[in-house]
């Protein structure tokens, strides 16, 4: 098919790329399970986010719940999902540099 040994060498990349395929399928199902906790206020609020961004939960301790000031406790929602966000989105990145050698591949994660 190819000269000097060509279809070894498009065997060979196949497979590389075969098993690049099942290792980035394995490295988004463990970040899919995995699970971050974030806390914000000095640990008046905790939130849970898994690897897909989903929200699992929400504590607030009930010393956060002043009817007098809404805004400080929205504020350390706020804050708390925002940093479990970029923990997972940093999660994502590092798993993926892993595999891509830091080589950014758009729609992989």
């Amino acid at each position: 098919m190819f000269a000097g040994g060509g279809n070894k060498n498009m065997q060979a990349l196949m497979k590389q790329a075969q098993k690049m395929q099942r290792d980035l399928a394995k490295a988004q199902e463990e970040l899919e399970k995995a699970e971050i906790e974030v806390s914000s206020g000095g640990g008046m609020v905790t939130v849970v986010m898994d690897g897909k961004y989903k929200l699992k939960s929400i504590k607030i301790d009930k010393e956060a719940v002043d009817p007098d000031d809404v805004d400080m406790l929205q504020d350390m929602i706020l804050a708390a999902i925002n940093e479990a966000t970029q923990k997972i989105a940093k999660m994502s990145d590092e798993s993926m540099g892993k595999m891509t050698g830091g080589m950014k591949i758009p729609g992989l994660f």
